[in-house]
């Protein structure tokens, strides 16, 4: 994030939003939903995952009517622009709605801000715990907490990974992960970043979307942290794409030990 007096405005704006997001899911989380399938039975899709999106995208089209938005619901998404010029939002409404559904717990409202292509800001919210995990030009925080990596190795660190990957040891992970205190799998890309940003895991490995990665990949960037394909690519904010997010000490080892390129 450029230290100019736009961003920074957006940037107090966007914190209004998610906020004013989680306080409407909170005080309606025990209200009747209305859920139905996107791709398959575990890709569900709630009324208030449109609502949220709803509330959100007006809001950002309220104050700023050229910019552009990539969002998860409602063919949002489809709108095609050129990343490398515009001023675009990215936004995912409920990330972790099966834990919605089923946990009423652990999932996040997740908004990313890029200027004419240029990472400037990523917000997650822990909706449940009230944990907003944001960014200025020079640092991260939850809430006014400042965060501050401390870096950790493998045998003293827990991953998070995608349970398909793990399963079928995708990339070798599942072998690199042996080397660590365990695996954790959250369902939710935005409670796997928060764990990141807190030191509570030391790296991050899945199959996402554009909305998935953006606001957390933003974060992890401001505190020394890769985050790319398993191909070696800078996510490309398009397609679905394998994406891991690690400290730079440990890209070196995660090369040389599993299929993943630099």
């Amino acid at each position: 994030m450029r230290d100019n007096t736009f961003a920074l405005k957006k940037l107090e704006q966007a914190k209004v939003w998610v906020r004013e997001a989680g306080i409407f899911l909170r005080d309606n989380i025990h209200q009747r939903l209305e859920i139905s399938q996107k791709s398959n039975f575990s890709d569900l899709v709630t009324n208030f995952d449109k609502k949220v999106q709803e509330i959100i995208i007006e809001e950002i089209l309220k104050a700023y009517p050229e910019d552009k938005i990539l969002a998860e619901e409602s063919g949002k998404n489809l709108v095609s622009f050129d990343r490398s010029q515009e001023n675009f939002w990215i936004l995912d409404p409920i990330d972790g709605t099966i834990n919605f559904v089923v946990q009423q717990d652990n999932f996040a409202v997740m908004l990313a801000y890029y200027e004419q292509g240029q990472a400037q800001f990523g917000l997650i919210l822990n909706v449940m715990e009230d944990k907003l995990y944001w960014n200025n030009a020079h640092h991260v925080f939850c809430n006014n907490r400042e965060l501050v990596y401390k870096p950790k190795e493998l045998s003293e660190s827990l991953l998070a990974i995608n349970s398909m990957i793990y399963r079928k040891n995708f990339y070798k992970l599942t072998d690199f992960s042996l080397k660590t205190l365990g695996v954790r799998m959250l369902g939710s890309a935005g409670m796997a970043y928060a764990d990141l940003l807190e030191g509570k895991i030391v790296g991050y490995f899945s199959r996402l979307q554009p909305w998935d990665y953006a606001a957390g990949g933003i974060l992890a960037g401001k505190l020394g942290f890769v985050t790319k394909t398993f191909k070696g690519e800078k996510p490309n904010l398009t397609d679905c794409q394998y994406v891991y997010s690690l400290p730079q000490h440990l890209v070196g080892q995660l090369v040389e030990e599993t299929d993943v390129i630099l």
